[in-house]
């Protein structure tokens, strides 16, 4: 499934960025979800929490923007545009 793919990869770069920021958690996820990428924001919320669980982004707020621009150059995609991590100095970039 499409969705299921955008979701999972999404979830393995984020687990990649906690390791090399050596961060504990991550407190928030922020995409962006393209006008063609076949998801609304519940959608993808039910793929996120269920792709998330047990990893480092298990209880991660999320923060959505949609777009409805299906001419943007990333109308089919997910995107990562940031992540709030804690780390053991506390919350972090």
């Amino acid at each position: 499934m499409h969705e299921t793919a955008l979701v999972r990869n999404l979830i393995h770069r984020v687990e990649q960025l906690c390791a090399d920021e050596e961060a504990e958690r991550v407190v928030e996820v922020a995409v962006w979800l393209g006008a063609l990428c076949h998801m609304s924001s519940e959608h993808f919320t039910d793929h996120f929490r269920q792709e998330a669980s047990g990893t480092c982004a298990d209880q991660a707020h999320l923060r959505i923007e949609t777009s409805d621009d299906i001419n943007h150059p990333n109308a089919q995609d997910v995107l990562l545009q940031s992540l709030e991590l804690e780390t053991e100095s506390g919350a972090g970039p």
